[in-house]
């Protein structure tokens, strides 16, 4: 064990009370607004909507705190410390990714839908068939998503308590599991909302602070800082320069493109972003949402830049390496040695970072879940099963054991995904999205000869091409970082598939229409537009 974490984990075991005292804190804190808002949660718009009382800045807090997740502050925090210049695209392709939500998704989407993604779709097309397809698609990308948190759990709080068992860490990824279903049964769409602000407000200021102290350290001297970085990292003045990660070969060259696309496209078609502008009682506080969190999470990115850097000046590579082999834990590490890795203030930090993280963690997987249990409830099983007979009762009751059951799967899976970095998890999430949901909404929105047959083409191809390669890359077997490292039968070279999935879904959107014999309803088309552009009718 490298000297880091030893420390870190004897820092950790002689504040061990300290440490499970602010977990529970946060963790009781965000159970009690749950429960206080699982008691003003009445009926259907109020479990998938909030009520749709929410103003604009609040949702653009809570889209924000849904947004930052582990994967931004664990992965790309590691990556950055990493391999530098590289680590940082990550930050920009997130940052990037929300013109494209807020030009060409959120307005139109807030005026054309109820409460998921299917309700856009069904509005001119044949009712089962898509709501089918954006019901499993919704369900897979979050599922995805989920991975990238669970782990983010696993690695955080095994690296606190002192776990090293595979057992633990799999126990702790159980833990987040269990808090994930409790926080969307009982709370629904309002107690996640408020939990999602609260986090936000803890993440910046917990960015913030470390910030802080990593400038001060180096006497606000940015060149000082990065000068540290490049040299105590041993790569010199390449680990500031582009091509660390990306561009020793033509193959990883070609892996930053399909990495770029998948997550400046990838943001407008995620479930859990999308849902979130259902929340608010008109178009212009979806705008005004999407604006205040393009200006929060812009900060929070620029802080990432001071916590990589600074753990990269700070640290040794193999000791952040010895703790995670992917790097999660380097935003904890940089907190230990900020506070003094002998001190009492060394441990306060490390907790505080720490259960920063967790509460961030527990936010979003509670985010997700209700996107993906709330498209089953209202998409497949009150829409498909039930053919628009089941009652509100009914559909809350299916989106709560649909909750119980996602839960379950991200159990089994974050537990498998444990030692990959959550940052490139979390772009598979994006790609995927980007190549099923994306060129569907789109499409829907502002393509007046787009038929039924088209969107499924459109759905399930680019699911399928984006999930097919994602088995069949070194993501999952082939590499000592992979999820099965014992094994090989990747075939497909680049880690992430956007490159080729993205288009494809686009692709056969349009050739799924051509080939359709079916006539588009220009009349629904044109309802569907004057909707989408005023709001006239919107719920």
């Amino acid at each position: 064990m490298s000297p880091a974490i030893t420390l870190a984990a004897g820092e950790a075991s002689e504040h061990r009370g300290l440490i499970i005292s602010l977990f529970a804190v946060f963790v009781l804190a965000t159970l009690v607004i749950t429960v206080w808002a699982g008691r003003q949660t009445k009926d259907a718009s109020d479990f998938y909507a909030g009520g749709r009382q929410f103003t604009g800045f609040q949702n653009g807090l809570a889209v924000s705190g849904d947004y930052m997740s582990a994967a931004s502050f664990l992965g790309i925090a590691g990556a950055i410390a990493l391999f530098g210049y590289d680590g940082f695209l990550y930050s920009i392709g997130f940052l990037v990714a929300w013109l494209v939500a807020l030009l060409l998704v959120a307005e139109p989407l807030r005026n054309s839908g109820r409460y998921t993604m299917g309700d856009v779709l069904a509005y001119r097309m044949r009712q089962r068939p898509v709501r089918t397809a954006a019901g499993t698609s919704t369900i897979v990308v979050s599922i995805f998503y989920l991975l990238a948190q669970m782990a983010g759990a696993g690695v955080l709080v095994s690296l606190l308590l002192g776990i090293t068992s595979d057992g633990g860490k799999i126990g702790i990824v159980a833990l987040v599991g269990v808090l994930m279903i409790v926080y969307v049964t009982i709370g629904g769409m309002k107690g996640t909302t408020w939990v999602q602000m609260v986090k936000a407000v803890l993440l910046i200021a917990g960015a913030l602070l470390l910030t802080f102290l990593v400038l001060l350290k180096f006497d606000f001297n940015i060149s000082d800082l990065l000068g540290s970085a490049a040299d105590n990292s041993a790569k010199g003045s390449a680990f500031l320069e582009p091509g660390l990660k990306y561009g020793a070969t033509s193959t990883t060259k070609l892996d930053f493109i399909s990495l770029g696309i998948a997550l400046v496209l990838g943001t407008a078609g995620l479930p859990h972003i999308l849902i979130r502008f259902y929340t608010v009682p008109t178009a212009k506080a979806a705008r005004k949402s999407v604006i205040w969190a393009i200006g929060l999470i812009g900060a929070f990115y620029l802080m990432t830049l001071a916590l990589g850097f600074g753990a990269a000046a700070l640290i040794k590579p193999d000791e952040i390496i010895a703790s995670n082999k992917a790097g999660n834990t380097a935003a904890p590490l940089l907190a230990l040695h900020l506070g003094g890795v002998d001190s009492n203030w060394g441990a306060i930090l490390l907790a505080t970072i720490s259960a920063v993280a967790f509460a961030t963690i527990l936010a979003v997987v509670a985010g997700l879940t209700l996107a993906s249990s709330s498209s089953f409830a209202h998409d497949i099983y009150a829409n498909v099963i039930k053919r628009g007979q089941a009652t509100e009762k009914q559909e809350m009751s299916a989106a709560r054991w649909a909750t119980v059951g996602i839960g379950a799967v991200s159990i089994l899976l974050g537990a498998l995904a444990r030692d990959l970095n959550v940052a490139g998890l979390v772009a598979l999430a994006f790609a995927v999205a980007a190549s099923a949901n994306l060129p569907t909404i789109i499409y829907s929105l502002f393509w007046k000869r787009f038929t039924t047959s088209g969107a499924l083409w459109s759905i399930y191809g680019g699911l399928v091409t984006a999930v097919g390669l994602v088995l069949f890359s070194p993501v999952v077997s082939g590499k000592p970082t992979s999820m099965f490292p014992d094994v090989d039968f990747h075939w497909f070279p680049l880690e992430n598939p956007g490159l080729i999935s993205i288009p494809v879904g686009f692709l056969l959107g349009v050739i799924g229409t051509y080939l359709s014999k079916e006539e588009p309803d220009k009349g629904k088309y044109a309802e569907l537009e004057v909707r989408s552009l005023t709001g006239t009718g919107a719920h």
